[in-house]
């Protein structure tokens, strides 16, 4: 456990970030150039969807993680500034395009996630499947990261989403179990934490992500970590929640980034290979380092 100052509630309500949050505006010729291909290619990317604070960083080193299937989420989650409705028809056409993008972009190691497509019957498995088999026709020696929803108990469609030889399965359980009903009403904490064990069982390197400052403990952040080592998961990101409007979850508390380094401590501690743990951290943040970690 440790105690340190916080951002008072009035400084919160006056929308003041405290100095560790702040984040240089894009710019740059990569950053130029990722956004040209991007754009041309009619791509969405979470980076831009989710608001990432790391969006100029990632980007200026020509690098971004691709969303698929849309950039309408069929969930309702407080926390995601991705919209929320009824998706129109998906393109089948976008595993090639997103491809080709990624092998443009020379990138060395792509990220690709998703929303939620629920009314599908597949959950969007078989587009899961062709862009990674497409990106490694096309770029063989990229590394790839597959950032999966929650595929509500379809195991079958987890296996295939996961067995098209990406190198990285990553499952965010986003916040600790008392707040799922608040943070992600249509979402089981047991069920992502079993959809992790079945991909670990698969024999896939395992990654999850949770967000802090939305009114968990400590103490359910040690045992959340407990959990995801007796689930199989290799990999944890831990970053701040950043409320992306005023319609979504209040940011109940900005941590200090002394606390970061102790999840991160204390979740190498408790079995986790690997934790990535900063105010400003997300789920591919320092992606390209996470293939490296022993299954």
């Amino acid at each position: 456990m440790i105690d340190l100052p916080v951002v008072s509630q009035e400084e919160k309500k006056k929308n003041k970030k405290p100095d560790w949050l702040r984040v240089k505006l894009p710019v740059g010729k990569e950053y130029a150039n990722v956004r040209k291909i991007v754009d041309e290619n009619k791509l969405h990317t979470i980076c831009e969807s989710g608001n990432c604070p790391n969006m100029g960083e990632c980007w200026g080193a020509g690098t971004a993680t691709f969303m698929i299937l849309g950039n309408v989420c069929t969930r309702s989650c407080s926390f995601c500034a991705v919209a929320t409705g009824r998706p129109p028809e998906y393109d089948e056409q976008e595993p090639q395009r997103v491809a080709e993008a990624i092998k443009k972009m020379g990138v060395k190691h792509a990220v690709l996630t998703s929303v939620n497509r629920d009314e599908l019957k597949d959950r969007g498995a078989e587009i899961w499947y062709q862009t990674v088999v497409k990106t490694k026709e096309l770029s063989p020696e990229t590394t790839i990261e597959t950032l999966i929803p929650d595929v509500k108990g379809k195991w079958d469609a987890l296996y295939r989403m996961i067995e098209a030889g990406q190198e990285v399965v990553s499952h965010n359980v986003e916040t600790v179990p008392s707040l799922y009903r608040r943070v992600r009403p249509q979402a089981k904490y047991q069920r992502s934490l079993d959809q992790i064990k079945l991909t670990k069982e698969y024999g896939k390197r395992t990654k999850t992500g949770i967000m802090v400052g939305l009114g968990e403990t400590q103490d359910e952040m040690f045992a959340a970590m407990d959990d995801l080592v007796a689930h199989g998961c290799d990999i944890l990101t831990v970053g701040q929640y950043l409320q992306p409007t005023k319609r979504h979850h209040d940011v109940i508390e900005y941590v200090h980034p002394e606390v970061f380094d102790m999840y991160r401590e204390e979740g190498l501690k408790r079995g986790l290979k690997y934790v990535e743990s900063g105010p400003l951290v997300r789920s591919s943040y320092h992606a390209e380092r996470h293939v490296n970690v022993p299954i």
